[in-house]
């Protein structure tokens, strides 16, 4: 019936000559308009409707999974014991806990069954969102360098990511679509099939030409959102009515309409003028900033927030809280230097932020531009996709340019907001500055560029980039303390309606046979470790394979030990101290691969952790490491990647 279907559409599309096979491999291009980023032919959110869900995994699977994922980090006796309680776990508490979890899901077939119980984990975390669970992206800079100037880049930005949101609004923003063949999906062709096809079909239709839409709900939770400190657990606030921005500069906090009255967008000039207004502001910096209060323990600044609104300040904090996103204008240049540009990126000295927004553009003096985000909304995928058109925008289509003039008014629509504060908020806020202070100086931020190896190497002996990058970490964490630990590398489930984020356990027996060998003393020939990477590398893709495709065990456990919690079960399996272990996550990894990204990079998981951000270009690889000494020591670990790199290449490169 559904081939039947497709085949009609196509029958009236080809007879209303929509399109035409002269067309069928043409670029997309989009007319300049100055409202609109794109204008996709596809409405945004099209294949939303025939999406496919998350699926559940098997119970069987998903104790073999985590079985295997335990075999590397446990020693025999605690893995028989732990093998038990899985055994007995599948063959009974289990099957019970798979059923109440299936009927959840059917009850909620508007979303995937990960979605409360992962918003959930988020909300509820109290750890301040700084380091702990905002990441940051850093833009490359113009390589004009008169476009790289403050107000200039801003202005630039603002207008881009407006034109973005604009286009995200009116569902004219490009759909987001992985084409597995792009000479035979990225076409005009493969556009007008779908947008003709109903929301119903649509996904089917892209699955025809081996082009797989992913999911875009998260889209509109990058602007209008805050979260919200709450005693015990958080909340988001989406306020899709408001259509101005918030910036701070020197501590204090501007508001202005970026949206005319029509919702079209300010004339650059006007908007080159505001932000002129407010860095040109004759103000002393602020002495008490009450961003630094967002980088507090989230209990602690619930308390604070409250008493905030109490002191007068509800209509302040509504603005922030509902601008469309936030601009921090810092007041300090990076000067080239990747260690200050990532901390300011990263975690500044939180007195020019306002960590609880989803979205803030960061512009430091000498025009470097970076994104932190919070996390809780939504996850990386969805933030790449706005840098990457937004960058593309600000460089290819600039609306300021150096010669542009302000436009000449009486600047009375620019709101410096009013904070009122009794003594015990600023005593509060100097406190927070002195926690914060300590927290960030905690903290080691270690940087490796090796240029011997990449993707072409790779290519070349037909192995994964991404599992030589994972078996990498293994090696060089192994050199300096001789242990396995349990390692996270994020992947998304974003092919799947409402799907967030799964583990890829790269730990496993593979990556720790090749470990052992190459670092103990009777190392094998060269020819038996390519042998091995091989191995690794197909072990990884397949990890990979099963956690893009829904098929990972993580997720499925956490929600059957939450389905447990509610039911009041209890389960061997998750009483476990070794179930425990295996989520204490050591080695926290993350690809952050793209053209218009310089690095990016977030703090560990856990205080004897170790964050790692990577980037595999084709002939290049960077790793950025976060640590906290002496839990860790992160400028160890890269000398020894490093030289694991180094001996890497001598295996790959052997013909």
């Amino acid at each position: 019936m559904f081939v039947q279907r497709v085949n009609r559409s196509l029958k009236i599309i080809q007879k209303n000559k929509i399109w035409n096979h002269r067309y069928a491999y043409a670029t997309i291009s989009y007319p300049v308009d100055y409202n609109f980023i794109q204008r996709s032919r596809i409405p945004t959110m099209h294949f939303q409707g025939s999406l496919p869900r998350l699926p559940i995994p098997h119970l069987d699977l998903t104790c073999e999974r985590y079985l295997a994922a335990q075999k590397p980090l446990l020693i025999d006796e605690a893995y028989n014991k732990t093998e038990s309680n899985v055994t007995q776990f599948k063959n009974s508490l289990g099957k019970r806990l798979q059923q109440l979890l299936k009927d959840y899901d059917k009850q909620n077939t508007n979303t995937s069954y990960i979605s409360e119980f992962w918003f959930d984990n988020y909300l509820k975390e109290r750890k301040p969102l700084p380091i702990n669970c905002n990441p940051a992206l850093i833009m490359y800079n113009d390589c004009r360098q008169e476009y790289c100037n403050q107000l200039i880049r801003a202005c630039n930005l603002i207008i881009s990511s407006i034109r973005f949101y604009k286009s995200l609004q009116a569902d004219l923003l490009e759909p987001e679509v992985y084409h597995l063949n792009p000479y035979r999906s990225d076409t005009e062709l493969f556009r007008a099939i779908c947008s003709y096809l109903p929301t119903s079909l649509s996904w089917y239709g892209a699955y025809m030409f081996k082009a797989y839409p992913l999911d875009m709900s998260q889209y509109k939770s990058l602007f209008n959102t805050t979260r919200i400190p709450e005693t015990d657990k958080d909340r988001l606030i989406k306020n899709l009515g408001g259509n101005h921005i918030t910036v701070q500069y020197r501590g204090h906090f501007y508001a202005f309409a970026i949206l005319d009255h029509n919702e079209d967008i300010l004339p650059a000039e006007k908007i080159l003028a505001r932000l002129k207004f407010i860095m040109e502001d004759d103000i002393e910096k602020n002495p008490f900033p009450i961003g630094v209060l967002t980088t507090m323990e989230r209990d602690r600044w619930a308390t604070l927030r409250h008493e905030l609104i109490e002191n007068g300040n509800q209509h302040s904090l509504k603005l922030i809280d509902s601008a469309i996103f936030n601009v921090c204008l810092d007041d300090i240049s990076v000067n080239g230097d990747p260690y200050a540009t990532i901390r300011n990126a990263l975690h500044a000295d939180g007195e020019n932020r306002w960590f609880d927004k989803s979205l803030s553009l960061q512009v430091s003096r000498d025009g470097v531009a970076a994104i932190n985000f919070e996390n809780s909304w939504g996850d990386g995928v969805a933030v790449l996709r706005y840098i990457q058109d937004v960058y593309k925008d600000s460089v290819d289509n600039p609306q300021v340019h150096p010669d542009t003039q302000p436009y000449d008014e009486n600047i009375e629509n620019v709101i410096r907001l009013d904070i009122h504060l009794n003594d015990k908020l600023k005593n509060s806020i100097q406190e927070a500055k002195k926690l914060y202070k300590a927290f960030c100086n905690s903290l080691d931020i270690d940087y490796l560029i090796y240029d011997k190896i990449g993707r072409n190497i790779c290519k070349k002996q037909a192995v994964s980039p991404d599992s030589i990058m994972q078996l990498g970490f293994q090696i060089a964490y192994h050199k300096i303390t001789g242990k396995f630990v349990p390692t996270y590398e994020s992947c998304s489930t974003a092919a799947f309606k409402h799907g967030r984020t799964e583990i890829v356990r790269s730990c496993t027996t593979a990556t720790q046979a090749f470990t052992l060998a190459i670092n103990g003393k009777d190392k094998p020939s060269i020819n038996q470790l390519k042998l091995m990477i091989n191995d690794c590398s197909r072990v990884h893709n397949q990890l990979t394979r099963e956690a893009a495709m829904g098929q990972g065990f993580d997720r499925h456990l956490y929600a059957l030990k939450r389905i447990a919690e509610k039911t009041n079960t209890f389960c061997n399996i998750f009483d476990d101290p070794d179930f425990a272990y295996l989520n204490h996550i050591i080695l926290s990894t993350s690809t952050l691969s793209s053209p218009m990204i310089y690095a990016g990079g977030f703090g560990p998981m856990e205080k004897d952790g170790i964050g790692i951000g990577y980037m595999i270009k084709d002939d290049s690889l960077r790793v950025l490491v976060s640590s906290y000494p002496p839990y860790q020591n992160g400028s160890d670990f890269v000398s020894a990647l490093r030289d694991t790199f180094a001996e890497l290449v001598i295996i790959l490169d052997k013909d």
